[in-house]
């Protein structure tokens, strides 16, 4: 029973709400119009806020109350999670209000909105790419603003996640026997994130990859990619002397140049050796 009557209390609620805003979406008044959008606003309802401002958007552009309307407008787009359009008002803002007080506030919520549409790494990536460069443009524009230390942390949190797809292409290319490119796709992290922690992760798989590769290429091309495991065990060493895996690299170099040893001597046989 007093379920039944809390539900019966809210429909006539959500009733008499809806018969309040029909009553002022029809009113002439567009003072009064945007008022009640404010309201709207500062309660945060933002769908009721955004019809009432697009429908005034075209009434007070040009007029002084146009820049507060737009900066809201734009708002209840974000509020909503509505982010490509929210990025398409926030620079539609900037452009018409490029000198604007909010133009700091305003330019870095347009990058903003790049970083929330970033999805998940195995995705495509193109707008986190965007959040990046977008993000360098703010803090290239704006070097003084407080909001370059969360610019530059989302920057740093973009990388990771373009490095973590990375990561994801080259261990799909060594899971499907496909050393070549894992290699050469692990030999790319390396040079993209010198500054990633798991450099030396990626090296030695790069140096297993390479090996790999050259265990299953044909003979005569054995001894060339041979090599190029012991060069670039050498060079992980270069890098990361202390690392801890540098040990299971080295064994592979040696691996290698065993085989490259096995290789020459097969070379330097005679017919009747054989």
């Amino acid at each position: 029973m007093k379920i039944a009557v809390l539900f019966l209390a809210g429909f006539f609620m959500l009733a008499s709400c809806n018969r309040q805003f029909n009553k002022v979406l029809k009113s002439k008044d567009y003072n009064y119009k945007l008022k009640v959008a404010d309201k709207y606003y500062a309660n945060k309802k933002y769908r009721d806020a955004e019809e009432l401002y697009m429908e005034l958007f075209s009434v007070f552009k040009g007029t002084e109350k146009f820049e507060e309307l737009y900066y809201k407008y734009a708002y209840c787009s974000y509020y909503q999670e509505n982010y490509p359009d929210a990025e398409n008002l926030f620079k539609g803002f900037l452009e018409v209000f490029p000198n604007s007080d909010k133009a700091e506030e305003i330019s870095y919520m347009h990058a903003y909105t790049f970083y929330k549409q970033s999805p998940k790494a195995e995705l495509d990536q193109a707008n986190t790419i965007k959040a990046i460069g977008v993000m360098q443009s703010f803090i290239s524009t704006h070097p003084n603003s407080p909001k370059v230390k969360d610019a530059t942390e989302i920057i740093a949190k973009c990388r990771e996640k373009l490095e973590l797809k990375d990561y994801k292409t080259a261990e799909l290319y060594y899971n499907l026997q496909q050393y070549r490119g894992a290699g050469l796709s692990f030999t790319n992290l390396i040079n993209n994130y010198p500054e990633s922690p798991k450099g030396d992760e990626y090296m030695l798989m790069a140096v297993k990859s390479f090996y790999e590769f050259a265990k299953v290429s044909v003979q005569e091309k054995q001894e060339d990619r041979f090599e190029k495991v012991s060069a670039e065990y050498f060079d992980f060493a270069d890098r990361f002397p202390e690392s801890k895996l540098l040990k299971e690299a080295e064994n592979y170099k040696n691996l290698s140049l065993n085989n490259i040893k096995k290789i020459q001597n097969e070379q330097i046989k005679t017919p009747t050796e054989r």
